[in-house]
């Protein structure tokens, strides 16, 4: 599935099979502070908010920003993969 970056909604987006998943993050000089990341209830458990979030944070990392996790699914992801550690 393909994330896209919805910069006027501040936000990322993957479709899934029920709906819209989401990563939501605020900018901040050079930072991203990612508040939000929501499934479709019926994707929950498929893995697609990791693979949504891990795109969200490989782009933020490629515009030269840094991350802020603000989300407990955000927060727990950086926890498991040490890389994006600000």
């Amino acid at each position: 599935m393909t994330v896209a970056h919805n910069t006027a909604l501040s936000r990322y987006e993957m479709k899934t099979g029920h709906g819209l998943a989401i990563a939501v993050y605020h900018q901040h000089g050079d930072r991203r502070v990612f508040t939000h990341t929501e499934v479709p209830p019926e994707d929950e458990g498929k893995g697609y908010a990791s693979q949504l979030v891990k795109e969200a944070l490989d782009d933020t990392r490629r515009a030269g920003l840094k991350i802020q996790p603000a989300c407990s699914f955000v927060v727990a992801y950086v926890r498991r993969h040490l890389e994006y550690r600000d």
